[in-house]
């Protein structure tokens, strides 16, 4: 029966399985349901989740939607066991998702090169994150590539930052960031922000290329003055949303995260809302949300693609 439908409607095997997990993503569950909206194909020619789009001037191509991994810094993740998180992995690129967003301090960090085995490494691109200062940076970053079990990271930035001045005190790991990029062993590099003056560094930094930013318009666990962890507090967005617009003035990458407020997001309104304003965003070239189920995924497809069909 599989068979005849793919030959009567000229589908390959992606295309069907695709097809099929979008009538299937009619039936999401709470907290992540759709309110009666029904999955569906984009129209041709519109935009959409899955989409192949390019990071600022890099070059590199990447979904728009992102997976994440780092949920409770990866522990939401590890929760579904290496299976279920490998067939997570392989359902969302199944959808289309390319973009895989891990870090070293995240809890899946070693479980990721088994869980894209078998998937073309040249179609996929792979964020990572280091932490810190390490005493050998280069030897840290070589163990990125060895536990992802490929010769490159698409994109590497050094993780969370929060002081004006990091671009000073970081100038060891950066320089060896540039070494890295040298040996092909990165093909880009950047940064991800939890302060507003962190990010203000970021942008005036012409070492900078991707910026890995936290966005929604509730302001929820985004960039103010201070570092704050509580998750209480809401900051406006308007000065991150300049720092956007000038660093995607400068042609670097801009991924969107906290697109579901770090998960605190549980009244879809609130995550229609946030998905909306990031896709009417010009400056955002991709945005990167946790998953934890398919249903999740096909939720997020959906409310990106009705979003994109607007604006």
């Amino acid at each position: 029966m599989k068979n005849s439908y793919m030959k009567r409607h000229g589908l390959n095997r992606r295309q069907f399985i695709r097809t099929s997990a979008a009538l299937a993503g009619t039936a999401l569950l709470s907290p992540w349901t759709l309110s009666g909206v029904r999955a569906a194909a984009a129209p041709a020619g519109k935009r959409t989740a899955v989409d192949q789009v390019t990071l600022g001037k890099t070059g590199i191509k990447l979904s728009r939607l992102g997976f994440g991994t780092g949920s409770d810094n990866g522990h939401a993740q590890t929760a579904l066991g290496r299976d279920g998180f490998t067939k997570l992995i392989h359902y969302a690129y199944d959808q289309g998702i390319t973009y895989i967003d891990t870090a070293q301090a995240y809890a899946t960090f070693d479980w990721i090169g088994d869980a894209i085995k078998g998937l073309p490494r040249e179609k996929l691109f792979i964020q990572s994150k280091v932490p810190g200062k390490p005493d050998d940076v280069l030897a840290t970053i070589d163990r990125h590539r060895k536990t992802f079990n490929t010769d490159y990271i698409d994109s590497l930035l050094v993780h969370c930052m929060t002081r004006d001045a990091w671009t000073d005190e970081w100038k060891r790991v950066m320089d060896a960031f540039n070494e890295a990029k040298e040996k092909k062993w990165i093909r880009a590099k950047g940064v991800s922000c939890h302060t507003l003056p962190a990010l203000r560094a970021a942008t005036a930094s012409d070492w900078t290329e991707v910026h890995l930013v936290r966005v929604n318009p509730q302001g929820n666990h985004t960039d103010g003055m201070k570092a704050d962890w509580s998750g209480e507090l809401h900051n406006d967005i308007t000065p991150v949303m300049q720092e956007i617009k000038t660093t995607h003035a400068k042609g670097r990458g801009v991924i969107g995260m906290k697109i579901i407020g770090n998960g605190s997001f549980t009244d879809p309104a609130d995550r229609e809302k946030s998905i909306r304003f990031a896709m009417a965003c010009k400056e955002i070239d991709a945005v990167v949300i946790g998953f934890t189920s398919t249903q999740q995924i096909d939720e997020a497809i959906e409310r990106m693609n009705r979003a994109l069909a607007v604006v």
